[in-house]
């Protein structure tokens, strides 16, 4: 039987998975996650839900290759047919930070303190821990993952209180240690001067608007910026 390798985006996500967790893995795709925690037995129980028949499949047959056995696999909606009592550790990877926050809204039992949250948007981040602040949850733990050459942050929730200043809703809620928070922020940086550039060229009022708005943005991340290098250079 071949080994399972995860990428270095999953081996984090599972490294902060609790040990003897009843897992729900959500968008499961392949099912690289919850196949891996079943296989190292690292999980009490795993659900691997998706949305579309074709990944889902696909799930099904990386539990057959790699022989992970007792893998609940489920067809359906984000959260919509998980009960709260079937999982305490709930995976959401590889979708849009808006997306991930959608799947929460729809299931607000996820808030109700008795549920672990391991959150890892591909994009929009900042909308993701917006969602966060604004709906009784708090980000207990956040680090960042180079995978293909790609930085993507990597969330733990839960219920709680936070309040995020608009540096850290866009370079992070607790990455002032992170040895890979000054490339994470500078690429944020770029990517928002470009958008204020393009902004800039527009006659439009709107647009002007959308930049000036930017812009404070960008004051955010420098501060932000300054903050990590003081934290980390001597």
């Amino acid at each position: 039987m071949k080994q399972l390798e995860l990428s270095p985006r999953l081996a984090l996500i599972a490294g902060w998975v609790p040990p003897g967790a009843k897992l729900a893995d959500v968008g499961t795709d392949h099912a690289y996650l919850p196949v891996w925690l079943t296989l190292h037995g690292r999980v009490a129980s795993a659900i691997a839900s998706d949305l579309r028949k074709g990944p889902l499949e696909r799930a099904r047959a990386t539990g057959r290759t790699y022989g992970a056995e007792g893998i609940d696999f489920r067809l359906g909606d984000g959260l919509a047919f998980i009960r709260p009592d079937e999982a305490d550790t709930i995976v959401i990877a590889g979708m849009g930070g808006e997306n991930i926050a959608a799947i929460l809204a729809a299931a607000p039992w996820t808030a109700d303190g008795r549920h672990t949250l391991l959150l890892q948007p591909q994009t929009r981040a900042e909308e993701l821990r917006r969602f966060l602040m604004d709906h009784g949850y708090a980000i207990t733990r956040e680090a960042l993952v180079c995978d293909r050459g790609t930085i993507y942050p990597v969330m733990e929730a839960g219920a709680g209180e936070m309040t995020l200043s608009l540096g850290q809703l866009w370079g992070g809620a607790k990455l002032l240690r992170d040895p890979l928070g000054d490339r994470y922020i500078i690429e944020k940086i770029i990517r928002l001067q470009g958008a204020v550039a393009g902004l800039n060229r527009s006659a439009e009022p709107a647009d002007r608007q959308k930049a000036d708005g930017l812009r404070d943005i960008l004051t955010a991340l420098l501060a932000m910026r300054e903050e990590w290098r003081h934290a980390n250079c001597p």
